[in-house]
């Protein structure tokens, strides 16, 4: 397993490379989005939000909004160290305190949540290459995260193991008592 530093330099020697990829399909603009959405997978939105880590202390004063994040999963779990799954669930649980901060402060001016999700329909139907790609390095940051990591298999989230465990408390048999017959003279069973 590579430390923060490690994954912190790597992220940042091969954002340049990954983005210079997409220069032919969407030209400079697509450099600049693959660039950033690498960085920030890779130094932002990492993996190791489940952890008191570098990713979770760029934040700042914003590291609480990651407080139940990491206190739902365990480190290194299928939830949170997994391709797709791990970077869908960060986004998602970004998104969704979003709209809880909006919601609480729509009093004072901010726009309610839904207006916040049509925006974000009218962004997708504008932008959807760059958004792709986006999605795409933010993956990649991800990838690189979990290959250095060399974690082919994650754990299973806390509950589900529990849930195993019991499990297979309750398919265990109990021990067969082996009843032999007691010899009337001695007492001693047979054998």
């Amino acid at each position: 397993m590579a430390s923060g530093r490690s994954h912190d330099r790597a992220t940042r020697r091969l954002a340049l490379p990954f983005a210079l990829l997409w220069w032919p399909a969407l030209g400079p603009a697509g450099v600049a989005v693959a660039a950033g959405a690498f960085l920030v997978g890779g130094l932002w939105l990492s993996p190791d939000l489940d952890t008191r880590s570098n990713a979770t202390r760029r934040w700042g004063p914003l590291q609480l909004l990651w407080w139940p994040y990491r206190r739902l999963l365990s480190h290194r779990s299928l939830l949170s160290h997994s391709p797709l799954l791990g970077t869908a669930l960060r986004l998602l649980w970004l998104a969704l305190v979003v709209l809880v901060v909006c919601a609480a402060l729509e009093p004072l001016g901010t726009p309610a949540p839904p207006e916040l999700l049509q925006r974000g329909q009218e962004l997708w139907r504008a932008q959807r290459p760059l958004l792709l790609t986006a999605f795409v390095g933010l993956e990649a940051s991800s990838w690189l995260h979990l290959l250095q990591d060399g974690d082919p298999i994650p754990r299973l989230p806390r509950l589900l193991r529990r849930l195993s465990s019991r499990r297979r408390w309750w398919r265990r048999r109990p021990r067969r008592r082996e009843w032999r017959c007691r010899s009337p003279r001695t007492g001693r069973s047979g054998g």
